[in-house]
């Protein structure tokens, strides 16, 4: 929402506007006042792995359901009851439910008793366990996570974390929290007492062994910790408290305390210092190659006019420094030869095409604030509905490509464009997901949604695609500035660096430079369930990505052709899109280090989903190269005179 830090430049500022404006609020949500003794919905959703304590390691990733019945929670009166969600929610992994929870505005409640339930041994013994991994339960009051005060000391500020322990370790023994200590904060809408609204909320859990039966007198005494026996039954009571406490905190700005940059100065500073190499590198590229093409240009055009003049074809070989054609000109009736496999890249090329604009669109709309975080579930149900409405892009995109490449087998491109790509991100989140179900995990998604997904694909998106392509093929085909000869020209060895594996190694690692920073802070708010927030550096790394990818792949595209090796079409798409290897790398250096997970479900779930995120950002990182290196390509041999 909004950032405390000011921007160096103007430029950052006005990027950065919708993270500085206080009292910037697109709609969304709208507030919600209340009426002292009027009733506050207190929702629960699903129960999630954060960190642990301990090791500050994440040791699962399965969300579990709020009313799993081996966590034995106290069910409202006639059956807990789901809370309306947005597709982009429940393929998140929210699961809001009703809860027995009673929160009156204004009204507040000392150790209201809940219900009574049993733990036996398998329960307590699965209990104990999500304990040890660092559990935490999530629940909403007027749409405002539930979470924890915590205070940064190297900021010096308070800020609070979503979510709060299921129990925790303590004196070698686990301790179940079973009284629950809740704070609300509200604020008088301009001073009315009649009008209320809640800015924050604050849970603290404690562990309380009561006696059986429960007897009201012994809330505010002092009680040993409830610990679960995982040899026999285990009666527990459940508890809570409610506390309202004015705040001078705005509706508008109720978000501000949730979002928390750990040390920021070095997150400006990687950032800046990322952008300052980008750049310099960049500019060092284009300098390189302007003076080197305006240079070769000349020369081979003074050639062509040296040879024109010369009726008698008796010129010498060199003039003023001329010699005959040599380097990118010597291919240049090669250039265009179709690439292998044409149906294969125009397909990529145009689901790139369709990511590009689908993630450039989902940022300016993060980045101005329509995504907020109180709109829940809003970032994954645009991105779906963008991709879905950008079919028709990926269509006309794919047919265009594949007719100027001569390619004939034109209805298995169009049936294959909006199918292949999408088909393999679906099986792949398919099999993920029956993971989920065998653990029994909240994070899986029905059936029904599913199924959603799949007719609003061939409902819409392949509609669109069809119809891109259909006017895609209608359209003139996009002539090659220059002739293609009909016998290949032999391409000669090329040096070490030009090498396949080689020159995609190089050129993947600096797109992959320009993002790692942003890609660290989102891995830690996919996988840490925390919120991210920080669109304007992500915009920043976005653009600077883009730059970098386009930069680097036509340079080796100058190298590969000075180097009279033609088929560079094929080469710039994996070169470019290897930095999808280099974040997938990183995503494995980060299951190393940050995280500990038990068992095989776990480590192929991470690695599942950090593959199928890999395997986007090489079509998007592959189409960036390929289509700057085309024009490119088309730029340079329409520059210079051809007989």
């Amino acid at each position: 929402m909004h950032l405390r830090t000011g921007a160096p430049s103007a430029v950052l500022a006005t990027l950065i506007a919708p993270q500085l404006a206080a009292a910037f609020y697109l709609p969304g949500v709208a507030p919600k006042s209340y009426k002292p003794g009027e009733k506050v919905p207190l929702n629960v959703n699903s129960i999630r792995p954060i960190a642990s304590p301990q090791d500050a390691l994440l040791h699962s990733v399965v969300s579990y359901d709020y009313y799993h019945p081996l966590f034995h929670f106290c069910h409202p009166t006639g059956g807990a009851e789901s809370v309306g969600e947005s597709l982009g929610s429940i393929l998140f992994g929210d699961r809001i439910k009703t809860s027995p929870f009673e929160l009156v505005m204004g009204v507040n409640q000392s150790c209201n008793y809940l219900c009574e339930t049993t733990y036996d041994k398998a329960s307590a013994a699965f209990v104990n366990r999500q304990i040890s991994r660092g559990y935490s339960l999530n629940w909403l009051v007027d749409g405002l996570p539930a979470g924890q005060e915590i205070r940064d000391e190297l900021t010096d500020t308070n800020f609070y974390s979503p979510g709060f322990l299921l129990g925790q370790e303590q004196d070698n023994k686990i301790i179940y929290n079973n009284d629950y200590e809740i704070i609300v904060e509200y604020h008088k809408v301009s001073g009315d007492p009649q009008q209320l609204r809640v800015v924050g909320v604050r849970v603290q859990p404690w562990s309380k062994k009561y006696t059986d039966p429960f007897s009201q007198q012994e809330c505010g005494s002092s009680l040993p910790y409830l610990t679960l026996d995982e040899q026999g039954d285990t009666k527990v009571h459940f508890t809570y408290s409610v506390w309202w406490i004015e705040s001078p905190t705005a509706w508008a700005t109720r978000w501000d305390k949730y979002l928390h940059v750990f040390d920021p100065k070095i997150h400006w500073f990687s950032l800046v210092n990322s952008a300052v190499i980008v750049v310099f590198l960049v500019l060092t590229v284009m300098s390189v190659l302007v003076r080197a093409l305006k240079k070769d240009i000349a020369r081979y055009n003074r050639l062509d006019q040296i040879n024109l003049d010369d009726l008698s074809g008796t010129s010498a070989l060199e003039e003023d420094g001329v010699q005959e054609d040599s380097g990118w000109k010597l291919v240049h009736g090669d250039v265009f030869r179709t690439p292998s496999h044409p149906l294969l890249l125009s397909i990529f090329l145009g689901n790139g095409a369709q990511l590009f604009v689908m993630t450039g669109c989902t940022i300016v709309l993060a980045l101005l604030g329509f995504l907020s975080p109180s709109n829940r579930g809003s970032l994954g149900t645009i991105t779906v509905l963008l991709y879905t409405i950008l079919g028709f892009v990926g269509g006309y995109t794919s047919a265009r490509i594949y007719k100027s490449m001569q390619g004939e087998k034109w209805k298995l491109n169009i049936i294959l464009t909006p199918v292949l790509v999408p088909g393999i991100v679906f099986s792949t989140f398919f099999l993920l997901d029956l993971f989920l179900w065998a653990k029994e995990s909240s994070g899986a998604v029905p059936f029904t949604t599913m199924l959603i997904i799949v007719l609003i694909w061939f409902i819409i998106s392949v509609p669109l695609s069809v119809a891109g392509s259909w006017l895609g093929f209608r359209a003139n085909a996009i002539e090659p500035p220059v002739r293609t000869n009909q016998i290949p020209r032999q391409i000669p060895p090329a040096t070490t660096y030009l090498r396949p594996i080689p020159s995609m190694l190089l050129v993947g690692i600096l797109p992959f430079g320009a993002i790692f920073v942003e890609l660290y802070f989102i891995m830690s708010s996919i996988w840490f369930s925390k919120i991210y927030y920080m669109f304007g550096f992500l915009f920043l790394c976005y653009a600077l990505m883009i730059i970098t990818c386009a930069a680097v792949t036509v340079l080796m595209v100058y190298f590969l052709l000075c180097a009279e090796n033609y088929n560079w079409q094929w080469r710039a798409f994996l070169a470019a899109g290897t930095s999808a290897g280099y974040v997938f790398l990183n995503a494995l250096i980060y299951w190393i280090s940050k995280l500990s997970l038990g068992g095989l479900a776990g480590s192929v779930l991470y690695i599942g989903y950090s593959a199928l995120l890999s395997f986007l950002f090489f079509i998007l990182t592959g189409s960036i190269g390929f289509f700057a290196s085309w024009w490119f390509v088309r730029r340079i041999y329409a520059s210079i005179k051809i007989d």
